[in-house]
């Protein structure tokens, strides 16, 4: 290692009176927070701030870089505000690397020719892949994973491969095996290392991830190196031969060997750097240059390490960024010195959880190993305990629950024995459940960001923070890996409870009761009626009332629900029932704003015969109703008075069609593509499937609308991850996709289990939508329930999957009532003059059509002719002062 020779503080060197220039080169996720440090610090209001970044797109999460396989755009891995830089006054420049820099002179000069002058720099330039030098490395179908656009060239290549290839069975290795899964590839991994993840886990933890690796279908050879790459004629690549001599056909090829610090500008400017790479910095993250710091992967730190984690580098922008303030008389003082990071880490790869902490390989002088393993599931836990009994470290492999409040009590004496921290739930002496309160202040619960749990208790009680997002706002804690956001509610909830806040978690002021609490209440007594369950479970005040307008359609809901189950009866708008419903409900159509209705009949996966397509343009043109085809791929029709309703209904169920429950918090569509039948990349049934999945769901009544869609290839033309559930085809079955959503607040849904057959497919489905209505809250979509509910989506696969709470039986059984006691409302009203007598526009006058329910024409179809309700004959005025 290079030593570091003593110089002065590094002080911008700006000119007397002028504005000081700091450069900042490379603007990865280090880089960014850099940024964001100096912003909180005030650096930026007192300095100009210069970014030369190499990638096309500000800074983007690289740590849930796999995750755009699973459905999140580029923008969304995004870490930039839109407005962040203009909001601060930062030069971003992207596209344009910094190609020089001149110690001299002090300037950095920019492969577009841009030249800036700096009082202060700082590289913040990350790290490039390791390729292993093996014959044919460059050709076609070789990869590096690294950036977005190494994925989308990925993706890209993919469509026309069969079987991939990883190179490295490491963190970002296991996560490139899985992408290629995804993408529909046999997929091998090659490690040279004598077990998968090597650095993190022991020879037992590695075993335990192999199986489970191998279980889902990758194919995994450890121990050997890659010798050479075959390409073809063209250049392309065909097969991999190892350094044992065997040989894997193979199209496509991705390197993920570990990365090499980017220290090339350092060099090039004559700045040291380590034996084995990296930027030498001292513990304030300066170089030999006092004008120049270095941070993140690009840096050799004081201690001689690169650290290729993401908070050790959050670490060093935080002191870099508190030097160059106190330098600049900004900010609150300086920050600690970067001599170390705790090297912890909680993963999941594969949809396994991979933890390790502390001393994960018991290299400690008298220790031992405390040590839990279970083949036939998967899990692996390992403590290591120090001689005087304290925790120093451990491996947990396939059940990380317990990461978050383990890797706390590092160095210090557990409070319960070793044996119950690493035993199952149920196992004789184990088990035991350490809440938040078993952790000292000093426990640092945000690795990424450096919070402890003083720091979070101090958020509730000093600034008022009473929500999760609140306390993320105020602490940055939570807001990079995530791993701790179970710790940080369980510190929240603990602190509020202290100090007295009493939570109402009610559904309204008629119960004391959540969603979940009366969907359960309603089941397990079978209660079928709104008074049943006010009278027995409603707050006092509110007991033989008649409910209000939250509790009433939520208690609606809930007996539709679950009518099969408990006896009621499942049509709506009989009886108590209909003084429950929404305004849509009541008319089981959609009320629009000139007091008309739209009629949505149910078309299963889009697909449609011609007669059926001209049964609805002839009631279109009989009726007068404005017909347009939606995002859904069903054909509305609007206009229709309510006294019209029975009519049309009539009519289109005649032809085989039944509702479309638009109106209902229900199964909307199911929407698909046209599949392997016609499509030349479609890799399975998508319509059928489709068809089914609408067939079996209609009409099921939950807390939200429901939308699906099934896509017949990776390419997604259905847009499936924008779903509720989704599915997309892969070449050995469906991939299923949970808790995404469009509109204001657009999620794109995440992958809940990979190559499902049909029966799978249907089963988990099943399983997913009833512990969906059992658990929500009203009018809660799937995408915020999933981002709500404790555990989040690996606790929902936990139960759906696993079935670790033994509901599935249960689950399935309450979606075969549902299947099998189905009815049309529409057909079942048209059968019930009683039913039929509520659909008039004057109870008292039931042949008189409603008057204001007129329209002009547009377009060759109709519009609204909307009035004022001041008189009705005073038109509403346009902009442009025209009538509407």
């Amino acid at each position: 290692m290079t030593s570091m020779p003593p110089h002065p503080e590094a002080t911008p060197a700006a000119a007397p009176g002028t504005t000081p220039t700091l450069v900042l080169i490379g603007h990865g996720m280090v880089g960014q927070r850099f940024l964001e440090e100096l912003a909180d610090r005030g650096v930026t209001g007192r300095a100009r701030v210069v970014v030369l970044c190499e990638e096309p797109r500000p800074a983007y999460d690289r740590v849930q870089l796999t995750s755009y396989f699973a459905g999140r755009s580029p923008d969304d891995l995004s870490l930039v505000d839109p407005d962040f830089m203009a909001r601060h006054g930062i030069e971003l420049h992207l596209g344009d690397p910094a190609t020089a820099v001149d110690r001299t002179a002090r300037t950095v000069t920019a492969r577009s020719g841009l030249t800036v002058r700096y009082d202060a720099l700082v590289l913040a330039t990350g790290s490039y892949p390791f390729v292993p030098p093996v014959p044919g490395k460059d050709s076609a179908g070789c990869f590096v994973y690294r950036t977005i656009e190494d994925l989308l060239a990925i993706e890209e290549y993919a469509e026309n491969a069969r079987t991939g290839v990883v190179v490295g069975g490491g963190l970002l290795g296991l996560e490139a095996a899985g992408a290629l899964k995804g993408l529909g590839l046999r997929t091998h991994i090659v490690e040279f290392a004598p077990r998968l993840m090597a650095l993190q886990v022991d020879e037992g933890g590695g075993r335990a991830l192999r199986r489970t690796v191998e279980e889902m279908g990758l194919e995994v050879h450890t121990g050997v190196g890659g010798k050479e790459i075959v390409a073809d004629g063209a250049g392309a690549v065909t097969a991999m031969g190892l350094s044992d001599d065997s040989r894997i056909e193979t199209d496509l090829v991705v390197f993920s060997a570990g990365v090499r610090p980017r220290d090339q500008l350092a060099r090039d400017c004559g700045l040291p750097v380590g034996d084995r790479g990296g930027i030498v910095v001292d513990e304030r993250c300066r170089t030999t240059d006092p004008a120049v710091y270095a941070i993140g992967e690009c840096a050799l730190a004081a201690d001689g390490r690169v650290y290729g984690l993401v908070a050790p580098g959050y670490d060093m922008a935080r002191t870099a960024a508190a030097g160059l303030a106190e330098a600049l008389g900004a900010g609150s003082g300086p920050a600690d010195g970067f001599t170390g990071a705790d090297l912890s880490t909680k993963l999941k790869l594969l949809g396994v959880d991979v933890a390790s902490f502390g001393d994960a390989h018991g290299a400690t002088d008298g220790c031992l190993d405390v040590v839990y393993s279970d083949a036939r599931s998967g899990v692996y836990k390992k403590l290591v305990i120090g001689a005087a009994g304290e925790l120093l470290g451990g491996v947990l492999v396939g059940d990380a629950e317990a990461y978050g409040m383990l890797r706390p009590l590092t160095g210090s004496v557990p409070p319960v024995s070793p044996e119950q921290l690493v035993l199952p739930a149920g196992a004789e002496g184990g088990a035991a459940a350490l809440g938040p309160s078993a952790l000292p202040d000093s426990a640092v619960l945000c690795n990424c960001h450096n919070v402890t749990k003083g720091t979070v208790r101090a958020a509730v009680t000093e600034h008022s923070c009473g929500t999760l997002p609140e306390i993320k706002k105020c602490t940055k804690a939570g807001t990079g890996c995530g791993s701790c956001v179970k710790s940080l509610t369980a510190v929240m909830n603990d602190e509020l409870a202290a100090n007295g806040a009493t939570i109402d978690t009610g559904l309204c002021g008629c119960f004391p009761h959540t969603r979940a609490e009366l969907y359960e209440i309603v089941r397990t007594l079978r209660l079928t009626t709104f008074a049943e369950l006010l009278d027995s479970h409603g707050r006092a005040e509110a007991r033989n009332g008649d409910g209000c307008e939250i509790c009433k359609p939520t208690v609606g809901s809930i007996i539709a629900s679950l009518a099969p189950s408990v006896g009621a009866d499942g049509y709506v708008l009989d009886g108590e029932q209909a003084a429950l419903q929404d305004t849509n409900d009541h008319f089981l159509a959609n009320l629009q704003r000139n007091g008309s209705y739209s009629i949505v009949p149910r078309i299963p996966g889009g697909e449609i015969t011609p007669e059926k397509l001209i049964v609805i343009g002839e009631v279109a043109r009989d009726f007068g109703l404005y017909t347009k085809i939606t995002g859904g791929q069903r054909i509305d029709l609007f206009g229709a008075r309510v006294d019209q309703l029975p009519q049309v209904w009539a009519r289109l169920v005649d032809a085989g069609f039944e509702s479309g429950h638009a109106y209902g918090k229900a199964l909307r569509t199911v929407k698909s593509c046209v599949g392997q039948t016609w499509c030349r990349y479609g890799v399975q049934d998508s319509v059928r499937m489709a068809i089914d999945l609408e067939l079996r769901y209609r009409g099921l009544r939950s807390p939200h609308k429901l939308k699906s869609a099934v896509s017949g290839c990776a390419r997604e033309c259905a847009e499936a991850r924008g779903k509720d559930f989704g599915v997309i085809a892969t070449s050995n079955g469906w991939n299923l996709y949970v808790g995404g959503n469009g509109g204001a607040d657009p999620r794109h849904a995440d992958l809940l289990a990979q190559d499902l057959s049909d029966a799978e497919l249907i089963r988990l489905i099943d399983r997913f939508l009833m512990f969906y209505i059992r658990t929500a809250d009203r009018l809660e979509r799937t995408s915020a329930w999933l981002e709500r509910i404790e555990g989040g989506l690996d606790h929902v696969r936990d139960v759906v999957v696993h079935d670790s709470l033994g509901l599935c039986d249960e689950l399935e059984a309450l979606m075969a009532a549902h299947v099998t006691h189905y009815r049309d409302e529409w057909a079942e009203t048209l059968a019930d003059p009683e039913r039929l007598a509520r659909f008039v526009s004057f109870v008292n006058a039931p042949d008189a059509p409603d008057p204001s329910v007129r329209f002009v024409p547009e377009r060759d179809q109709v519009k609204p002719d909307l009035t004022l309700l001041a008189g009705p004959t005073l038109p509403v005025r346009t902009l442009e002062g025209t009538s509407v």
